[in-house]
């Protein structure tokens, strides 16, 4: 796998391959809840969220969460949703989608916000984790955008070409991610935004991973 000229799809983790709207959308809550927030429904999450995430804070707030809300409130997220992730489970169809682009002799790898010494022995516990050439998390502070660390992924995956490069994954950040490593970008509806708003980033959206694969395909072709 990875060698030169092939297509390679880089995915996303939370809200794309992991199934997790419900304990981001409850850890959300707890966050606001510390704060005295209402609690948030997933249509509205879905149509407020981006990145950085103290800006989707402000957006709700009606103004930037000072430093000290913002760490009790990512404090509060964390431990809430590492807790309940362990009801979560893969998206129907996850398994046999990687092991198909795979039987075609083609590369994939994750590049998730999620923290990295958690999130490989997530990966390793589904049984998929030998599918990836890399499953790379965030390292370093949480609340930033997912551009730097797609530049580091892609310079680490010896052979990959980033014209051939698919990003798959559920938000605007993933789009944005692709577009400055000169990659391609696919967005998937099942996640942490609406179709309304991933549409903004003017490149395919889809209501599946299957039809988000198929786009890759036809994208890096």
């Amino acid at each position: 796998m990875g060698k030169q000229g092939e297509a390679h799809i880089v995915w996303d983790w939370n809200g794309t391959l992991f199934h997790d709207n419900d304990a981001i959308i409850g850890a959300t809550n707890a966050a606001f809840a510390e704060l005295g927030l209402e609690p948030i429904t997933l249509e509205r999450y879905r149509a407020m969220y981006c990145v950085p995430v103290p800006k989707f804070y402000e957006r709700l707030m009606g103004r930037l969460p000072s430093d000290t809300e913002w760490q009790l409130m990512d404090e509060t997220f964390h431990r809430y949703y590492a807790e309940h992730r362990r009801a979560c489970g893969l998206t129907v169809g996850v398994p046999a989608l990687l092991a198909g682009w795979a039987a075609g002799g083609r590369s994939q790898s994750i590049l998730s916000m999620y923290v990295h010494e958690e999130l490989v022995p997530l990966v390793r516990g589904f049984g998929i984790e030998s599918h990836f050439l890399r499953v790379d998390g965030r390292t370093g502070p949480s609340g930033g955008s997912k551009a730097e660390h797609m530049v580091r992924h892609l310079a680490a995956l010896a052979g990959v070409e980033p014209a051939r490069v698919v990003v798959i994954g559920d938000a605007l950040d993933d789009a944005t991610a692709a577009r400055h490593v000169g990659a391609g970008a696919v967005l998937y509806t099942g996640g942490s935004h609406s179709r309304a708003s991933l549409e903004e980033a003017g490149v395919p959206v889809v209501d599946s991973l299957e039809e988000a694969v198929e786009e890759a395909g036809r994208l890096a072709a």
